[in-house]
Formats: C-alpha cells, sequence, structure tokens
C-alpha cells in the first residue's frame, strides 16, 4: 500500500497543481492512483480527481475518528498501485497553534505516511534547504523522504537547491517550473472546480516530465495497514434521494454518498439549474453547498424548480440543505452588489453575501429532531461561507460555543427540512445515512 502525503510550508505552496501532476504522471505510467485530500474541502479533489482518473476522497481528523480515518482510507487505498494525499495549509497548520491536532502532520503519522515537502522556490535556492531543514526538525518522528520543487525558473535554478537540500541530505524529487499555463484560477471559496477551470493536458505533462517518479515510487514505500472487516450485510431497504449536481451545487463527500447508497438509497443527481422539476418517486432530496450565488439569477429564473421543491417540501418528506442548500431553500439572496433574488422559500430564511469568511472546525449539538439525528446529539462539522443571514434563526438546527466563548444557534429544523451552514460528513457516522434513509423511506 505505497503512499505519499504532499505538505508544504503554507498555504498557496503549489500543493494542488503538484499533486495533480503527480497523479497524472504515475496515471500515465499505466498505474492505478488513488487520490486523497486532507481537511475538508471540496474544490482541490475535483482536481486531483481529474488527474488521477479516480475519485479524489476527503480524509479530515476532526470530522472522522482515527479508526474511521483508517478503515475510509485503507478502503480507497487497497486496490491502487499508489497513494498521494494532498496536505493541508502548512505541514503543522491544524485546529490548535499549540500542537498538531488535525493537521497534515497528524495525519502522516496516523496514516504512517512517507511526506514529500512542497516548496516554492521562486526567487530563493540555498534558503530552500533552510525551509525543508526546519519543517523536517520540527516533527523528527515524521517520515520526510525528499522534496519537489515548484515555480522553478529553469534546470540550473534546480541545480542550486538540489545542491542546497545535499547539505541537510535531502533529496530533490523532481521540479514544477514556472509557468503561467498551470495556474488553476480562484475565487471567493477557493480554487475553481476542474470542471470551471483545469490545465491543457499537453502543458501538464510536459511539466510533469520533471518529476522523478522512480524515486518517489520508491520513497513511497509504507509499512502494511490493517485492512478493515468487511461492511456488514444490511437488509434491502431501497429508496430514492434526488441530490443537487450542477455548476450551482456540487459540494458533497464520496465516502458520504456511498454511506448513504451502503444504508439503501439510490442517488438520483438532478440539476436546479436546468431541470423543471425533481426525478419521479424520490423520498427526499439533498442540496449541498457550492456556488449559488454565482447562478442566482438563473436560480431565480427556474419558478418550475423552485415551486417543484416547495411542493415537495410541504409533502412532508425529508429536504436538506447544506449551507449552498440553505441559501437556495430561503426566500431571498442578496447578492454583493445589492442585487435580490427570489429562491425557493421552503424556509423563511434570508441570506446576504458578506465580505468576511466564515470558517472552522464546528462542536454542535442537534437541538431540535431532524431527519439526520434526533435532538441531543453530538456532531462535528465545519463552516465554509461568504454570506449570512439577514436575521436570527428562527427555527434553530444547531447550537455550539465560539472561540469567545459565546453560544451559537444556527440553521433550520423543522418538521421534515433541515438546513444549515454546517457541513457534515455522513461517513463519519453509519448512524446518520441510516437515519436519513429510514427518513426518505
Amino acid at each position: 500500500m505505497n503512499r505519499l502525503v504532499l505538505a508544504a510550508p503554507h498555504s498557496g505552496s503549489g500543493k494542488t497543481t503538484v499533486a495533480s501532476l503527480l497523479c497524472l504522471a504515475l496515471r500515465q505510467r499505466g498505474l492505478r492512483v488513488a487520490p486523497f485530500k486532507l481537511g475538508p474541502d471540496y474544490l482541490d479533489p475535483t482536481h486531483l480527481t481529474r488527474a488521477a482518473g479516480q475519485p479524489a476522497r476527503n480524509l479530515d481528523s476532526f470530522l472522522l475518528t482515527p479508526e474511521r480515518l483508517r478503515e475510509l482510507f485503507v478502503r480507497a487505498a487497497a486496490q491502487a498501485d499508489i497513494s498521494v494525499l494532498e496536505g493541508v495549509m502548512g505541514l503543522y497548520d491544524g485546529r490548535d497553534p499549540a500542537s498538531d491536532a488535525h493537521s497534515t502532520a497528524e495525519l502522516a503519522r496516523l496514516l504512517q505516511a512517507p511526506v514529500v515537502l512542497v516548496i516554492d522556490a521562486g526567487g530563493s535556492a540555498r534558503t530552500v534547504a533552510a525551509v525543508a531543514h526546519g519543517l523536517r526538525s520540527f516533527g523528527p518522528d515524521l517520515n520526510v523522504v525528499g522534496v519537489i520543487l515548484n515555480r522553478v525558473a529553469g534546470e540550473r535554478h534546480a541545480s542550486l537547491c538540489e545542491v542546497a537540500l545535499a547539505q541537510i541530505g535531502l533529496p530533490v524529487l523532481g521540479f514544477v517550473p514556472r509557468d503561467e499555463a498551470l495556474h488553476l484560477p480562484a475565487r471567493h471559496l477557493g480554487l475553481l472546480s476542474a470542471e470551471q477551470a483545469s490545465w491543457n493536458e499537453a502543458d501538464a505533462l510536459k511539466a510533469a516530465a520533471h518529476l522523478r517518479l522512480d524515486t518517489l515510487l520508491a520513497a513511497a514505500q509504507a509499512p502494511p495497514l490493517p485492512l478493515p472487516a468487511p461492511a456488514p450485510r444490511r437488509p434491502a431497504r431501497r429508496v430514492r434521494i434526488a441530490y443537487a449536481l450542477d455548476e450551482a451545487f456540487h459540494f458533497y463527500y464520496p465516502d458520504a454518498l456511498d454511506a448513504l447508497q451502503e444504508a439503501g438509497a439510490e442517488l438520483l443527481p438532478f440539476s436546479p439549474l436546468r431541470d423543471a422539476g425533481l426525478p419521479p418517486d424520490v423520498g427526499g432530496v439533498l442540496l449541498g453547498g457550492g456556488y449559488p450565488e454565482a447562478h442566482a439569477d438563473e436560480l431565480s429564473a427556474n419558478t418550475a424548480m423552485r415551486a417543484a421543491l416547495r411542493s415537495f417540501a410541504a409533502s412532508g418528506r425529508p429536504v436538506i440543505g447544506e449551507c449552498g442548500g440553505l441559501m437556495y431553500l430561503g426566500e431571498t439572496l442578496e447578492d454583493t452588489a445589492g442585487r435580490l433574488f427570489e429562491m425557493c422559500g421552503v424556509i423563511p430564511y434570508r441570506t446576504r453575501m458578506a465580505p468576511r469568511l466564515t470558517l472552522g472546525y464546528r462542536d454542535a449539538t442537534v437541538l431540535t429532531d431532524s431527519p439526520l439525528a434526533p435532538a441531543g446529539t453530538l456532531l462535528r462539522g465545519h463552516e465554509f461561507h461568504h454570506s449570512v443571514l439577514t436575521h436570527a434563526p428562527t427555527h434553530p438546527a444547531y447550537a455550539w460555543t465560539d472561540s469567545g466563548g459565546r453560544r451559537v444557534e444556527e440553521g433550520y429544523a423543522r418538521g421534515h427540512v433541515l438546513a444549515s451552514y454546517l457541513h457534515l460528513h455522513w461517513g463519519a457516522s453509519a448512524q446518520l445515512a441510516e437515519r436519513l434513509v429510514e427518513a426518505c423511506s
């Protein structure tokens, strides 16, 4: 079960670019690559998925218990020749600045995975060795196996960096040249998804030719991890669940969708942008996160879909909206220019775009029984959004304590409708998916 964790000194070092190029190069060699993204990220995995030709899965040690995280990793990695794991932020950055909790370093230890440092070498040479030395020395128990240099000016620049790194005993495992053709554009929540912006494959393969694949494959050898027990056989309990999937809504964890299918759900994609109605004979609707604000005029103009969702919710069948889904289920959405767009009107909430990003992990308590969990349940999730409610929630779904010690009540839960800014990982616990499938059936 060969594996490599790609880590960096900080965000913006080029981890996604390098990890995607490595997945592409290994795939071109004929290897089966299992890609992973560390942390609660929905956008970087789309680039890894496109490059590897396999779904990239999220591994987050806050949302998942260590046992569940290892289980999901081994399940996906077992049939691959090599796993490529893209880290999050800097190597030691997590929830707590005084520890490695929920960081890339913690995950590398948990999976006993070799670590490759991705270092932006632009404007430096010998200093690259100082940065690498600091990262390796700060976590001496990590197995740091080498460096991939990013944004390199050319062969001579790479050679200068390699001489410096040799002085601290770290090999160069390849480099990626500085090239605007490799730039991955971003917007307010992060990179554009691979469906909206990607490289020309010829440019990517040309850049990937500088990666030393034989050396990387040798460095990826790691101790075996125990195989998880086979998933228990569940009784047939088929129900059709529609889930929004288009340019406006596409934030889902593959393992969470798998958990719903394992619990007995047949998942049917639909487009709130283009479809006039929901798929037939569905027992529930999921509206994941995404960019409804970027498509607000089209979503508002599709009055048939908005009416279909109102009718479906009024029938008493479960409707779940997560982040962007909450915005769409509300009455109105106000964009950054102050324009007001009518949304579905399923919940009596109004949202507007705000300049400040709300983000962070949350230890939440369920306040009201919902299709996902009974009141009093403790759940872990994360927030990542630029919109806010224009008013206090009237039927809050969750409560937690913020960093200042204040109680926060958030979301909407009433009857079979649940909407929240909180992103949950339904793959974290079988009970979440099983309860939702039961409610939909």
